[in-house]
């Protein structure tokens, strides 16, 4: 089992940058495929980045791409979503989440850990 926590969120102007963080206790940290959802008020959680922990490999949202990185450092036990270009629309709570699958996985409901989420707040 894999407890997760966000940091990192905030308010921030249209254009800057945050970088969120999510670290996870457990010896496996490594061996998890980890993603990044958001969730604004009003609208269902959608699926913004993920990194496989067998390939290292990265895929993204349309909404994400060009502007987010997500990231991990397992010595650390830490998943980065480092976020640039900030806009009003990317007003949400964002969640970490951990899969035992290796590949990349969009949905949310293959996700079997969630953290409690960082609220992202861009003003215009």
């Amino acid at each position: 089992q894999v407890q997760l926590v966000e940091s990192g969120g905030g308010l921030v102007q249209a254009g800057g940058s945050l970088r969120l963080s999510c670290a996870g206790s457990g010896r496996t940290f490594s061996r998890y495929t980890m993603g990044w959802f958001r969730q604004a008020p009003g609208k269902e959680r959608e699926f913004v980045a993920a990194i496989s922990w067998s390939t290292g490999g990265t895929y993204y949202a349309d909404s994400a791409k060009g502007r987010f990185t997500i990231s991990r450092d397992n010595a650390r036990n830490t998943v980065y979503l480092q976020m640039n270009s900030l806009k009003p629309e990317d007003t949400a709570v964002y969640y970490c989440a951990a899969t035992f699958r290796a590949t990349i996985v969009v949905v949310s409901s293959l996700y079997d850990y969630w953290g409690q989420g960082t609220q992202v707040t861009v003003s215009v």
